[in-house]
């Protein structure tokens, strides 16, 4: 967990907590990780000022809680950094928006609605081939990749989610953030389900309404 809470710990303008099992589990489903050494590690994390909350999870007892608190105890919570308001999206790796970045090159050809190649491939369920697309553009530069579904004669939202998990399979695509692209919500929503990381969503109607839309389940 190291790595990732001290990269946090510089990121998040929220307090940040941490409750790790007491090790990894050994064969008959038990944890052996004892309180001396939990509170070690996590009294480590809480001197080098990267804490507000400390706790165990799976295997902690009430002696790893108190090993917890007393070493932690005895640091000062985490300042909680004042962070710069920028669009910040992610895919495997962050992506960040600031007043002074170059233009965001958002790759367009899987796009059904916009690439003939890119279409005749999805309806001919060559994914393999969709795939091939995906990489293409982010080897050449783009920054997100923006995946649309909507053809009326395919199943989007079935088709949004095959395509999007095996996107999410490939670290050298699914590196960068994704735009999921559709006039459908429940095809945003299927996208939503499978994204890793933070998306942008391309585009949400209010043609209907705004009763309508917020109707939508997570509005």
């Amino acid at each position: 967990m190291r790595p990732y809470i001290e990269e946090l710990a510089g990121l998040a303008g929220c307090r940040i907590s941490i409750h790790p099992n007491a090790g990894l589990p050994n064969e008959f489903g038990g944890y052996d990780d004892t309180p001396e050494h939990m509170a070690g590690v996590i009294g480590e994390f809480a001197r080098n000022g990267w804490l507000n909350i400390a706790g165990g999870c799976c295997g902690t007892r009430p002696e790893h809680i108190a090993a917890i608190a007393e070493a932690a105890g005895r640091c000062l919570p985490r300042a909680i950094p004042a962070i710069e308001l920028t669009s910040r999206y992610s895919g495997l790796e962050a992506f960040r928006i600031r007043p002074e970045s170059n233009f965001v090159m958002i790759g367009e050809r899987t796009n059904i609605t916009g690439s003939p190649k890119f279409k005749k491939l999805i309806k001919a369920e060559d994914l393999e081939g969709a795939l091939g697309v995906a990489r293409q553009q982010v080897e050449n530069g783009a920054n997100m990749i923006d995946i649309n579904m909507d053809e009326g004669l395919i199943d989007s939202e079935e088709m949004m989610t095959q395509f999007f998990n095996l996107v999410e399979a490939e670290p050298e695509i699914s590196r960068v953030p994704i735009v999921i692209d559709s006039s459908k919500w429940s095809v945003i929503e299927a996208g939503l389900k499978c994204v890793q990381g933070k998306a942008v969503v391309n585009s949400i109607s209010l043609k209907e309404g705004e009763e309508v839309f917020r109707a939508h389940p997570g509005c």
